[in-house]
């Protein structure tokens, strides 16, 4: 069995496709995923299943979503593999000093690339920094001027339907939970 985290994108966020993570932990036990586990409410399953191909598997639980909670479902699949991979080959210094910097990793659903993501994520000068790595866009700004920052202009763009964004500290933690 293999095991993989879902990143479902858009539920619990502004009152809007509200999903109890009993309720998704149940659905996935029904349909014959085990070892389940989710990490706080903004949609991170970690599981196990027999699937090797991760676009089918992608495409069956998107299916499953909407049939279970009637909304458009978005999932971006990443193996243990590439979970560690995406920790163990973050920017030097990424998630370093959270005192002054956020550190989100922009998870990227196929068939975006990171090199076409790159182009439209906007940075502003001395506040944000945008790294392409596989799969996804590691990406930082200063505390102290997040307002500034230009990270909040993605979710208007088209190119956002492709993506789920989750915090360093939620990435490190769901690699980990992957190798419990």
């Amino acid at each position: 069995m293999a095991r993989y985290v879902a990143l479902l994108r858009g539920i619990n966020v502004g009152g809007k496709n509200l999903i109890k993570m009993t309720d998704l932990k149940s659905c996935f036990e029904e349909h014959g995923f085990e070892s389940i586990a989710t990490y706080i409410q903004s949609g991170n399953v970690v599981f196990a299943s027999g699937e090797a191909n991760t676009t089918a598997l992608t495409d069956r639980i998107e299916r499953m979503l909407v049939a279970n909670f009637d909304y458009e479902a978005s999932v971006v699949l990443r193996t243990r593999t590439q979970m560690r991979a995406i920790v163990q080959r973050a920017p030097e210094g990424f998630g370093a000093e959270p005192a002054r910097y956020r550190y989100d990793v922009i998870f990227l659903k196929a068939p975006l690339t990171a090199k076409t993501a790159m182009q439209s994520v906007l940075t502003r000068e001395g506040v944000d920094r945008a790294y392409a790595g596989t799969g996804v866009l590691y990406f930082s700004r200063l505390t102290s001027r997040a307002a500034q920052s230009l990270l909040s202009k993605i979710v208007s763009m088209p190119v956002y339907r492709s993506m789920t964004i989750r915090n360093w500290n939620t990435t490190t933690k769901l690699a980990q939970m992957l190798d419990a």
